[in-house]
């Protein structure tokens, strides 16, 4: 019974950690996008 409680708990683990890098990888890509956005519209402002 032992053996079933560890395999739930790094289950759970398995979950939680791969949460924490969905979330890490959808905020560094917003992160990005809005950066990138920010720097296009400064260069199309010195270019005119």
């Amino acid at each position: 019974m032992a053996f079933f409680g560890w395999v739930v708990h790094y289950l759970f683990m398995f979950v939680v950690l791969a949460a924490v890098a969905g979330l890490g990888i959808f905020a560094g890509k917003k992160w990005k996008d809005s950066s990138d956005a920010k720097k296009a519209s400064g260069l199309s402002d010195t270019k005119e």
